[in-house]
């Protein structure tokens, strides 16, 4: 069987034979730091459903925020340590245009040389806004869009969100952006709208949706009204492989869950890795040093503090979660697939229960 990949399964087998051997014999001895991703804000000005760190909330936070010189003397100390000409710098948050002195500390990453891109919900941008993070060196964006208007709103609890966003969309392409990117939480209520989506976004321009599950993790688990049947989980599959190449703007799956061998590369550009910690790591608001932000601020997780430890360190010594074999254990025991997925993504595995979440593979493959 030949996908929309051009490669048989059995090419695709050996291919992730050969990752699974690169993974547990280079990459985690020789873990190489690939994205750093800078969460700058817990502010928002929308109040996602399904927010992964719920941000927006007005609940306490542990510990005091970074401030510009902080994060200005983590740029200095990264690009000490690191090539950062082949470090991807990701700008988050909450919101990441709500930090007040965000141009400056932009400006200084573009002065020192990082390339450097950003998540945003797109409602600030306009062409002042787009002007300056031309200004400011940006590369690469992907702004949210969740549904059609009366969706999108409902979901981001942010009347008249969507108008603001889709000019936002337009002011970035506008001037000139080559990586603009749309990314779409599927979730109960836009589902239905995905074939409407894909000729909404389509007309805009963007070179790239990218299209993800909601996943059990944040403020979703609180909202079990917006969860996907296993149907649906599956629906999300079949219109991602289906769409992928059918225009100019590609469509792809995000960068989560193991799928199995005939949906790898179907639906994304590369074999499913969770790269927590072997290629990626984060700096939180609070300075504390993770992998994934997506991931659950547990202690055991928190790798360090930028603020007494040099990254450097923490990267070479520390991660050890993210890099050694502790979750075949429960589910995943006796599962032949765990030498791909090593129990798949970090963010939706259940530390408590010792299980994943979510298993997209078992959604796929029910009988399998």
């Amino acid at each position: 069987m030949v996908g929309n990949s051009g490669l048989s399964n059995k090419i695709k087998r050996i291919h992730m034979d050969e990752l699974a051997r690169y993974r547990d014999e280079k990459l985690r001895q020789n873990p190489v730091l690939r994205s750093l991703f800078l969460e700058l804000t817990f502010n928002c000005n929308e109040h996602c459903r399904h927010c992964g760190s719920k941000c927006g909330d007005k609940n306490d936070r542990a510990g005091k925020p970074m401030s510009l010189e902080e994060w200005k003397g983590v740029l200095d100390q990264v690009k000490e340590d690191f090539d950062i000409s082949r470090l991807a710098l990701c700008v988050t948050g909450g919101e990441p245009l709500l930090y007040p002195d965000f141009f400056e500390l932009m400006a200084y990453a573009k002065s020192l040389g990082y390339n450097w891109g950003m998540t945003t919900n797109g409602t600030l941008i306009n062409d002042e806004i787009a002007e300056k993070l031309y200004e400011t060196g940006m590369k690469t964006i992907s702004v949210s869009v969740d549904g059609l208007e009366e969706t999108h709103d409902w979901f981001r609890e942010s009347p008249g969100s969507f108008k603001k966003t889709m000019e936002g969309v337009k002011c970035l392409l506008k001037h000139k952006f080559k990586h603009v990117q749309i990314t779409t939480v599927v979730h109960k209520k836009n589902y239905k709208e995905l074939d409407e989506m894909y000729e909404l976004i389509s007309k805009t321009g963007v070179r790239s949706w990218r299209v993800i599950n909601v996943e059990p993790i944040g403020r979703a688990k609180d909202t079990p009204e917006i969860m996907l049947s296993k149907a649906e989980y599956r629906g999300v599959i079949r219109f991602v492989e289906e769409h992928r190449y059918m225009g100019k703007m590609e469509v792809c799956y995000g960068c989560s869950h193991y799928l199995g061998v005939e949906h790898e590369r179907e639906t994304r550009g590369w074999y499913f890795l969770c790269s927590a910690g072997v290629y990626v790591a984060s700096i939180m608001n609070n300075g504390n040093i993770g992998a994934c932000l997506d991931i659950e601020r547990r202690p055991e997780l928190v790798q360090g503090n930028i603020r007494t430890d040099r990254l450097k360190d923490v990267w070479e010594n520390g991660f050890e979660i993210f890099r050694t074999d502790f979750r075949q254990t429960g589910k995943c025991a006796n599962c032949k697939q765990y030498k791909y997925c090593k129990g798949d993504s970090f963010h939706t595995w259940n530390f408590d229960r010792m299980e994943p979440n979510l298993c997209m593979y078992k959604v796929l493959h029910p009988l399998g």
